[in-house]
């Protein structure tokens, strides 16, 4: 259903180091930087790209709004913390498994306030 993934980013440079670090824990290569500036990160036939916003005006999470990435729990433990490490900010519980749900979760806010999850569905 989905081609690809937009996000806007305040700060490219920033934003590289944490999508890198935290991509890495799952197997993703760092970004291609296009010619228009913008981080290109491309993994089984999926794309995810971070830009600063064509408007002109500042970047801003999406309030309500999630992108979630499915991986193992020891994966979504190493994308936690990687993204501390990296300029990530930790919101919600540590990552864990949550209670009367079948999902293992983590969620981070990448440095322009975009909010993530990582996500395994246990059985």
């Amino acid at each position: 259903m989905f081609s690809h993934v937009m996000i806007g980013a305040n700060d490219i440079d920033a934003a590289k180091q944490f999508y890198d670090a935290t991509f890495a824990t799952f197997g993703v290569k760092p970004a291609i930087v296009d010619p228009y500036g913008r981080l290109v990160y491309q993994d089984k036939g999926q794309i995810f790209i971070v830009t600063k916003p064509i408007d002109g005006n500042p970047a801003c999470g999406a309030n309500g709004g999630t992108i979630g990435f499915a991986m193992t729990p020891e994966q979504a433990d190493a994308w936690w913390q990687a993204g501390k490490d990296n300029g990530g900010t930790a919101i919600e519980n540590p990552p864990g498994p949550r209670e009367g749900s079948p999902f293992y979760l983590a969620y981070l806010r990448d440095p322009s306030g975009n909010k993530l999850c990582a996500l395994h569905a246990q059985r």
